[in-house]
């Protein structure tokens, strides 16, 4: 899974978000479409973003949307 382009992905969701007038609204929104869209090694390779150094190519709302929802992000394990 490339890092990279799942850092764009995400940015380019988190940028659709952000025009919603409530923000808590735009943080649930991103968090239900990762989840229904993303498979689950793409939601584990994203979160894994947030630990690293590199979060800070995470646009601040998806960084947000992410942290405040990771226990419903995260996948099962199989």
């Amino acid at each position: 899974m490339d890092a990279q382009n799942l850092i764009e992905m995400a940015n380019r969701i988190g940028e659709f978000f952000e025009s919603m007038p409530d923000h808590d609204e735009a943080l649930a929104g991103i968090a239900d479409h990762i989840r229904c869209f993303w498979e689950p090694r793409m939601r584990r390779a994203l979160l894994a973003v947030l630990d690293t150094s590199n979060k800070e190519a995470l646009c601040q709302i998806m960084r947000e949307a992410l942290a405040g929802h990771r226990a419903e992000l995260t996948p099962a394990q199989a």
